[in-house]
């Protein structure tokens, strides 16, 4: 069975357009209630979101066709994409979803399901769940006194915000350090803070004023500018920028520098490997993270292995193999030692703990390699057109990756979410890098309308 609503990242789109739209919502909720509507025991959904103002209309259309086949569902507010996670495992629940787009702008929204085991759904159950969506969904309705029931779970924010401090070893708090964080006006807005605070640091929060349209504007991971001065402006130890639903971080040492996945990923490699607690000696990451982080494993005797481009490939291959830590570039840290997905503010927490337990300020313990110059540019398409496909831009991929050899490589993909192809591109040299990316772009670009 194949896809078609779901993309690398659950289902995406433009709010109040196909797909993501209330009769979308209501079906997915049919169908997925029916999917894992197994057993007797009284069926289960918790359903979190992010603070989009569209949030509320997909929320409702998606209990109420979870109801209307028989699932009780806990509506948590917003919440990280982690909690939704955590709290689906945690409170035996037979599903979670999560309302968000993540990094995206208001006006987009998504849906993201989790199993019971708080993992996301395979490409398998996915299809399974949209082949249920579209067949009849009648024959599926409850009988009227099986109806499911809809209630708040008001202590969905505490059970996170004490799992999130569990993750630090007993004893270890956060006293003398000072932080910001930037809550990007999103999931996080009423979490991250009280943890970071509760550990002991001094905090100072910004991007937690949602709207409904101010997420991810200006703020958060996909702009950490006002982080980057509200560190410098408060000589603040480090600066914490989630994104929207607060699955990604970007962290920022006390110079106001932004440090990104990759960096993260290796420092906390590093600090378990050392401690003999980096389960198959090995870091599991995408085709997008640097060169760079390759090569400085390697001088560690940590295996890097590669995954396609998506936080759900990368925890496949985690739990395929065995390993406990992954992640990508962009800032999703997966750590399945706690959580189940990427956790932007619990990432965070193990720089935090890398920097008490090392005394020294951020910034000298996270260069441990240089990266490879790198550069991505998006190329946008008409949604019909299919422009790998073209021999003219294979051909220019072709030439590209001759011309690299060894000292370079290309990464050319459609996105998972846009209509968009990405052309990533790293090489040892600068000039050379920037010109086959863009005879590649203008390949892409001659083919794109």
């Amino acid at each position: 069975m194949s896809r078609s609503l779901f993309g690398t990242d659950g289902i995406r789109g433009r709010a109040n357009r196909h797909p993501m739209t209330t009769e979308v919502a209501l079906a997915l909720g049919r169908a997925a209630g029916t999917h894992f509507r197994t057993g007797q025991h009284r069926h289960t959904v918790v359903i979190g979101k992010d603070t989009r103002r569209s949030g509320y209309m997909l929320e409702f259309a998606l209990a109420s066709g979870f109801v209307s086949v028989g699932v009780d569902v806990e509506l948590l507010g917003p919440m990280p994409t982690p909690a939704v996670g955590m709290l689906t495992r945690s409170l035996r629940a037979d599903l979670g979803v999560m309302i968000s787009a993540s990094h995206n702008p208001f006006e987009d929204n998504g849906i993201k399901l989790f199993g019971p085991d708080g993992y996301k759904l395979s490409d398998a159950v996915e299809a399974e769940i949209e082949a249920l969506m579209a067949g009849r969904t009648d024959p599926h309705l409850a009988e009227p006194a099986d109806i499911g029931r809809i209630r708040n779970l008001r202590d969905g924010r505490a059970r996170y915000i004490e799992f999130a401090k569990s993750s630090l070893p007993r004893g270890r708090g956060l006293k003398g350090l000072t932080a910001v964080i930037d809550c990007a006006h999103g999931a996080a807005y009423a979490t991250a803070p009280d943890v970071l605070w509760e550990l002991g640091a001094e905090v100072i929060a910004i991007g937690t004023k949602p709207d409904g349209v101010n997420i991810n504007v200006g703020c958060g991971s996909t702009d950490p500018s006002a982080a980057q001065a509200a560190v410098v402006a408060n000589g603040a130890d480090i600066g914490i920028a989630l994104d929207g639903d607060a699955d990604r971080v970007h962290v920022i040492d006390e110079r106001g520098r932004v440090i990104d996945g990759d960096h993260i990923m290796a420092l906390i490699a590093t600090r378990w490997a050392a401690e003999q607690r980096l389960a198959g000696g090995a870091l599991v990451a995408t085709v997008m993270s640097n060169l760079g982080l390759e090569r400085y494993l390697g001088g560690q005797g940590i295996r890097l292995i590669r995954t396609r481009v998506g936080d759900r490939y990368v925890v496949e291959a985690m739990r395929a193999h065995g390993h406990n830590l992954g992640g990508e570039q962009s800032g999703h840290i997966i750590m399945t030692d706690h959580v189940t997905t990427g956790d932007g503010l619990m990432a965070a927490l193990q720089v935090l703990e890398a920097m008490t337990a090392s005394g020294r300020p951020l910034s000298e313990i996270v260069d441990l390699f240089e990266p490879l110059p790198q550069i991505l540019k998006n190329m946008r398409f008409n949604g019909a057109a299919r422009p790998l496909e073209d021999p003219a831009v294979k051909a220019a991929i072709a030439k590209g990756e001759a011309r690299l050899g060894a000292a370079g490589r290309l990464v050319i993909r459609p996105s998972g979410t846009e209509p968009l192809i990405r052309v990533m591109g790293e090489s040892e040299d600068a000039a050379l890098l920037e010109e086959i990316v863009d005879t590649i772009c203008a390949a892409v670009a001659n083919v794109a309308d």
